[in-house]
């Protein structure tokens, strides 16, 4: 594979030279699966430890040009991103971290995002963001215009991003950084490893207990390293990575959320904090704000189907009687779940769970159910 027209990540090296199998991805160069292969890269990471290269996320640092270092810098910084996102900012705690979303006038998701508050007194009035690796250049446009006078938003260029993810991730990261292990789900702290500052939040994209550390770019293959060292850790590609999110119910930007979608219809209304629901003060809030009080038209949901055959993204949901009620964004089988899984939008009237649906696979129609996400049981760290 030519990999010359593709950026790469600082840990491409080490992809190749574990046998990762390079694909393109968001215009990076990125490992699909290992030689392990992808079922037992996901179980391993279910059992254990997986790490994982997301080094193409956006990472950036949204800033206040003038007064840091106070309540009332984070309180100006925090009101100037919730002009753009439906989340509670201004009450996030020291060293809390939120995941919200980036709205377009119609309430519809340009990207979603996590959104962290520094816990050090001398960074408040600056917000940590990451963002999605193909969105990341129209994300970062929009916040330099809409915030322009006010912020400065600098691009975290120089650092990678690596996840650990896991039921042993606490215990493997604990012996390379010391302290971490005492950090509970959706908080970060820095800490200095081998001259090098790493931010560290509890965090992650598997549904298990884990973690995604920043750290600047010439130590991202060291710090990797000392992390696969461990017996309990496996590196994990894009493939388990799916995988083990749609069995968490967690959604993938530009599939199972797109600038056609609401919060609301996406069913993740609880990124829509308590006092935003009151006041708005966002994009789109009319629509946002009209759809929590009536409920949506149509509405993300988890679909089981029968049998062993998976039902991909694209395929269409058909009612009991035969009329198309929806589609699915994204599906396939699940190791950890023992079966085909997936998740689509259907209209409101089938959305409750239990109901029956049909999905038209190759010209025949399965046999599914409505059921309920996740569809393994989240295990999120939280003290």
């Amino acid at each position: 594979m030519n990999h010359t027209d593709l950026l790469t990540t600082p840990l491409f090296d080490l992809h190749t030279e574990r046998g990762g199998k390079m694909v393109p991805f968001a215009g990076y160069a990125m490992p699909v699966q290992y030689p392990l292969g992808i079922m037992k890269e996901h179980l391993h990471t279910r059992d254990a430890a997986g790490l994982f290269d997301v080094s193409h996320m956006g990472q950036a640092l949204l800033r206040l040009k003038t007064g840091l270092g106070d309540d009332d810098a984070h309180q100006k910084i925090a009101k100037a991103i919730e002009t753009l996102v439906p989340g509670e900012i201004v009450k996030l705690k020291k060293g809390g971290l939120r995941y919200s979303v980036l709205l377009n006038a119609n309430g519809g998701v340009l990207d979603d995002l996590m959104i962290t508050r520094p816990f050090e007194e001398e960074r408040q009035g600056e917000l940590y963001l990451v963002v999605n690796a193909a969105t990341k250049a129209d994300d970062f446009a929009l916040l330099n215009e809409k915030l322009a006078g006010l912020a400065d938003l600098i691009e975290l260029k120089d650092n990678a991003l690596i996840a650990l993810q896991g039921p042993k991730a606490a215990a493997v990261l604990e012996g390379v950084v010391s302290g971490v292990s005492t950090q509970t789900f959706m908080t970060a702290r820095t800490y200095e490893w081998e001259g090098h500052q790493l931010a560290v939040s509890r965090s992650g994209y598997t549904g298990e207990d884990g973690f995604e550390i920043s750290v600047p770019s010439s130590g991202a293959r060291q710090f990797a390293e000392s992390l696969l060292a461990s017996d309990d850790v496996e590196p994990i590609g894009l493939g388990a990575r799916d995988s083990l999110r749609l069995e968490a119910g967690l959604c993938l930007y530009g599939h199972d959320m797109t600038p056609e979608t609401t919060p609301v219809q996406g069913n993740i209304s609880f990124a829509i904090g308590k006092r935003r629901r009151a006041e708005g003060g966002f994009p789109g809030a009319d629509q946002i704000l009209r759809e929590l009080a009536e409920g949506a038209t149509k509405v993300r949901v988890g679909l089981k189907p029968e049998g062993r055959a998976p039902a991909r993204e694209g395929v269409e949901i058909m009612s009991a009687d035969g009329m198309q009620i929806g589609q699915i964004t994204s599906g396939g089988f699940g190791p950890s779940a023992e079966g085909p899984i997936a998740m689509g939008y259907v209209d409101r009237d089938h959305s409750a769970t239990g109901t029956k649906v049909h999905l038209s696979i190759r010209g025949k129609l399965q046999p599914a159910s409505v059921v309920d996400m996740p569809f393994v049981p989240h295990r999120y760290y939280r003290g």
